[in-house]
């Protein structure tokens, strides 16, 4: 889990599942308001809607991320949510822009089961596919790559620690060179009933551009299994640093076959 990543879902229950033989689709859609100066004299207000699917098989999860994307603001923020880019120094008029935003795929692997007691470790990649319209401030026009472990330990009674480690390699748009860094994130989830749970994670990654700043968000969540099928996530977001959003908030709606 990682604003990076933006996957609270699996931060929260993915780690539950992985290692299950039994195979499983899930499709779900989000929305995400984000709004912050990032740098600039003006702010820049983001909704962020993400279409995902994901298939779990024996100890393999795979995931696809299709985003649809606004961004209200001036030219230094570049894309949303998990891949935005933030370019210290650019200063243009607010503009308006919507569009279809960078696919997004993931495989992760299973090599240790937490129920086996202990901590629970997913290996895994992403890649970033340049989908988005660079012309238009909607992603950089470069494809990324990650690699990434994810985390999971009971603490006992309903208490757990995840978190993530990475990674990512980006492609580095005309004139403009990004830096290659690793990434990581911390949290802690309480299962308030068979149904429910809450929790909190902290995420940074260092600057990745001359000039620019690490990003430091804090997220807290609320997830709730409505059904066996139907689960449902609302989550709030405050930054830290130039290169994160002041404030948001997001909800994401899950069904599974």
């Amino acid at each position: 889990m990682h604003p990076i990543q933006r996957s609270l879902a699996a931060a929260v229950g993915g780690f539950l599942l992985a290692g299950s033989a039994a195979a499983q689709t899930s499709v779900g859609v989000g929305v995400e308001y984000t709004t912050g100066n990032f740098g600039a004299p003006q702010s820049t207000e983001t909704v962020y809607v993400p279409f995902v699917v994901k298939h779990e098989t024996g100890k393999w999860i795979f995931k696809g991320t299709l985003p649809y994307l606004r961004i209200t603001g001036p030219g230094n923020v570049v894309g949303a949510g998990p891949d935005r880019v933030v370019v210290p120094g650019v200063d243009n008029a607010v503009r308006t822009e919507t569009g279809l935003g960078d696919i997004i795929l993931s495989g992760f692997y299973n090599i240790k089961d937490e129920r086996s007691g202990g901590l629970g470790v997913d290996l895994g990649a992403k890649v970033k596919l340049p989908t988005a319209d660079e012309q238009k401030g909607l992603g950089t026009g470069e494809t990324d790559y990650a690699f990434q472990a994810d985390l999971f330990m009971p603490l006992g009674g309903a208490t757990s620690l995840f978190g993530s480690i990475g990674y990512r390699i980006y492609g580095d748009p005309p004139g403009t060179t990004l830096r290659n860094v690793p990434y990581g994130s911390i949290g802690v989830s309480h299962r308030l009933s068979g149904e429910s749970s809450i929790g909190v994670a902290y995420d940074y990654r260092p600057w990745i551009i001359n000039g620019g700043s690490a990003i430091s968000e804090m997220t807290a969540f609320w997830s709730r299994r409505m059904t066996p099928e139907w689960k449902v996530q609302v989550y709030g977001i405050a930054g830290f640093s130039d290169a994160s959003p002041d404030a948001g908030a997001g909800l994401m709606l899950e069904r599974r076959f």
